[in-house]
Parts: C-alpha cells; structure tokens; sequence
C-alpha cells in the first residue's frame, strides 16, 4: 500500500489540532469557570500537580537494564562438521540416442506426446481440437 495516494486519515504522525472552538460564548465561560474553580480546589487540598510531578520525576533514580543469563542455562557451543570443499558444476545435457522415439509431438494444450512412427506423426497432425 502506498501513503502517497491516501488522505490524510491514514497517517502515521498525528493530526495537528488547532484551538478549541465553542458552541457559543456561554459555553467558553462556563467551562473557563469550571477549570478555574477546580484549580483552586486543588491549591486548597495542597495539591499541585505539575511541582509534584516534576518532584517525583527529580526524585526517582535513573533507569538501569541489564541482562544477565540465569545460572545453569548457558549454551554449550558445538562446532560444525567440516566435509571440504567440493566445486559445484552442472550436470551434462540429456540427450536421446536410441532409434525406437521418432521425435516429440504436441496434440493438445502443449501435451507433449513420444512419437514412435511415421503413421502415429501423420495422425497426430490430422487431429483436430
């Protein structure tokens, strides 16, 4: 599937959003108030969220992965076997030599046919499909 043929559903780095638009004036208002009104709740129950985040994040120690092998599940290396070099070459052609098979006929669909006499290549070319 190609991206350049598709809109802008299909794509992988987001959609940019730009400012919020309200339904009406009443609308911004109310929920300006609710937003205001609910910092305030969370300044009085001494929670603030952004200096306890950041606190938290200063606080913790930084991430360390390592990856250790559990003891008794070490793999034991095991050579290959080595059997030389050999030259790889192409097999001769295989060509008939015998005098029994007269030639090689199609009588339907690219059906290869032996053709053993003259008789069988003369009917062979009278047949239709």
């Amino acid at each position: 599937m190609t991206f350049h043929l598709e809109g802008p559903w299909l794509s992988t780095t987001g959609k940019k959003r730009g400012p919020k638009k309200w339904a009406s004036a009443e609308a911004k208002h109310k929920a300006e108030m609710l937003d205001t009104m609910w910092r305030e709740k969370l300044k009085a129950m001494g929670i603030e969220q952004e200096s306890k985040r950041r606190k938290r994040a200063l606080s913790a120690p930084p991430l360390t992965v390592t990856v250790k092998t559990p003891p008794g599940r070490e793999t034991v290396r095991i050579a290959s076997q080595d059997t030389g070099w050999v030259a790889c070459t192409t097999a001769a052609n295989q060509e008939y030599t015998g005098t029994k098979v007269l030639g090689i006929s199609t009588l339907h669909k690219s059906n290869g046919i032996p053709v053993f006499s003259q008789e069988e290549a003369i009917e062979i070319s009278k047949m239709r499909r």
